[in-house]
């Protein structure tokens, strides 16, 4: 295989060529070599990749794991269709984030670095946290429509929320949700992942339930979700003065 090695937005994008196989030890040294360097987001373009078998698979798996275990992010682009079987078998498909195009790509990565933002701002605001029923439906990602669950959601905050309903799923489930956030911005669709499930002891008045964490959150959601938390906390300060 061939490698070449560009930079754009501050994303460094790896251009595979040809054959990735046993002897394509070369992606894991570089990419061993770009994170030493401190670059930490790393876009890889699979226009010109003409195979893949099992053992690139191994390959690309174990550069993906080298960039996860120091908090980088590596990504995928211009899959071919003859390729992307190869992916969906491995079940890497579910794990890697892929994107048709190069803009795609690099998109997801401003994206992310907007949402950190978002994340480093004052505690005071990004743990903002409003007490209110809201409706929500929701549905183990991937499921059919007609399997929506229709619960309330307590609890809202600008990272997560808490869901009263029926206790049939298990921690680090993602999730497909849709917040009925009423009148304004009305409904959203969003996914989480489930990280706390309600213990009857603890909680007797809020079981069945689960904790979720707002999973590839959109940095235009995440504001919208913070304006209706910022909206309702003004009014109800305004209503208790």
């Amino acid at each position: 295989m061939e490698i070449s090695v560009r930079r754009k937005q501050g994303v460094t994008i790896l251009d595979l060529a040809g054959r990735i196989d046993v002897d394509s030890a070369l992606l894991i040294e570089t990419v061993g070599y770009l994170i030493h360097n401190g670059e930490m987001d790393i876009l890889c373009n699979f226009e010109e990749v003409e195979f893949i078998d099992y053992m690139g698979i191994s390959v690309i798996a174990v550069a993906y794991k080298e960039v996860v275990n120091n908090s980088g992010r590596m990504r995928f682009v211009n899959i071919p269709a003859h390729l992307k079987g190869s992916f969906s078998i491995s079940g890497l498909d579910r794990t890697f984030e892929m994107y048709g195009s190069e803009d795609l790509g690099l998109n997801s990565f401003k994206e992310d670095r907007i949402i950190e933002k978002i994340k480093n701002k004052p505690l005071r605001r990004r743990f903002k946290r409003l007490f209110l029923r809201i409706k929500v439906e929701y549905k183990a990602a991937g499921a059919k429509d007609s399997e929506f669950i229709h619960g309330d959601m307590l609890d809202l905050s600008a990272i997560g929320a808490y869901i009263m309903g029926r206790n049939e799923f298990s921690l680090n489930d993602v999730l497909t949700l849709k917040l009925h956030l009423n009148p304004k911005p009305g409904e959203i669709d969003v996914q989480a992942r489930v990280v706390w499930l309600s213990d009857k002891q603890i909680q007797p008045h809020d079981h069945p339930g689960m904790g979720i964490e707002f999973y590839n959150m959109p940095s235009p959601i995440q504001k919208k979700i913070l304006d209706f938390i910022d909206r309702n906390l003004a009014f109800s300060a305004t209503n208790n003065i």
